[in-house]
């Protein structure tokens, strides 16, 4: 049971021991300024220790959350190439702004201050973060949590699930019109990089993100079976990309002129990845395309799918996404399209009725 003391110093602060003992455990202590921290304590306390919860709270007591920041960037965070450099950013944050509390003092409240920090202060270049950025921080210290809580004992659960993540805006989805698209081919024939037209067209054909193109090497392309094969993906997960058609055709050619000192598909002056930031701006300014980036041209692939008839399983496996939220924000321009051609149909059948 529980026993709390008052105690009143020579200066006149109060404080509130509190001391609990139970069969089976050692005798527990702690002090507190305001009787009802002293009360919610020994409650919380008592509780762990019936439910077999005391060892694991026990011992988010003795690990501060910088420890928990520096043993995940130390030990898991190498295991997760993809997108690291991000996640520490954000986890030395944490560390910074909370590290100095225990686990056991790490509470869904005094996270959720922080989650609101995050979304009112600028950052040092005077920018607002937007939701999604926020819910990056809130991803990197919640999956701290779960190693601490399952692989290495240090808490009994992650607070992070107590926590509201900020609403997501929906996905922008800018895609290339059929004019659009023909003055953006022109543009990057006639660019001065011999690399553009043939990076864009792969790009349009087959959905893959910048980096899986420019570091793509020749193993991985198949022109006899029409198929490239990313072993490194944003997912972890490796993925098969059809390669068809006009771009299948392009890549056949571009295989004729390849370089023998490199195996990279898209080698610049070194052996590294050319660089066609310039050249793809250039080509965008010709083009007189306004409000586009490169990886829009993701979403005119998906969204060219979706005008022609696949499912968001079909387009979501194409992309490279696990799951389907990602590509709802293409279901209404399948929708649309499918629209259209029914009321032309309609309007060349029922013509003259």
């Amino acid at each position: 049971m529980a026993t709390i003391m008052r105690h009143t110093a020579k200066n006149g602060e109060v404080t509130f021991h509190v001391k609990i003992r139970m069969r089976g455990f050692q005798a527990q202590s702690a002090t507190f300024k305001r009787l009802t921290d002293a009360k919610r304590w020994a409650q919380d306390t008592e509780s762990a220790m019936r439910d077999g919860r005391y060892f694991k709270y026990a011992e988010a007591k003795n690990h501060l959350l910088s420890e928990a920041i520096d043993k995940y960037v130390a030990e898991i965070l190498p295991s997760k190439p993809n997108n690291s450099i991000n996640t520490k950013r954000n986890l030395l944050w944490w560390k910074e702004q909370i590290g100095y509390h225990t686990l056991a003092d790490t509470t869904p409240a005094l996270i959720a201050r922080h989650r609101d920090l995050l979304l009112n202060t600028p950052t040092y270049r005077n920018k607002k973060r937007s939701p999604s950025t926020v819910i990056r921080y809130l991803s990197s210290l919640s999956h701290t949590f779960t190693v601490a809580a399952n692989e290495w004992g240090w808490m009994d659960d992650n607070p992070m699930r107590k926590v509201t993540k900020p609403k997501s805006p929906q996905g922008r989805v800018r895609f290339l019109d059929d004019d659009e698209r023909k003055r953006l081919l022109d543009a990057c024939r006639k660019s001065k990089s011999k690399h553009l037209y043939t990076v864009v067209v792969l790009a349009i054909s087959t959905g893959m993100r910048q980096g899986e193109i420019m570091n793509l090497h020749w193993s991985q392309v198949d022109l006899q079976r029409g198929q490239i094969t990313l072993h490194k993906t944003k997912n972890g997960e490796r993925r098969s990309v059809a390669l068809t058609g006009h771009a299948l055709e392009q890549m056949r050619m571009w295989s004729k002129v390849r370089r023998i000192d490199t195996d990279l598909v898209f080698p610049g002056v070194s052996t590294k990845p050319v660089d066609t930031r310039k050249p793809w701006l250039t080509a965008i300014h010709h083009a007189q395309i306004v409000n586009f980036k490169f990886h829009d041209l993701r979403h005119c692939t998906a969204s060219y799918l979706a005008m022609n008839g696949a499912t968001l399983a079909e387009i979501a496996d194409i992309l490279g996404h696990k799951t389907l939220s990602m590509v709802k924000r293409y279901t209404h321009i399948g929708e649309s399209h499918s629209a259209k051609v029914v009321a032309s149909m309609n309007d060349k059948i029922f013509a003259g009725v």
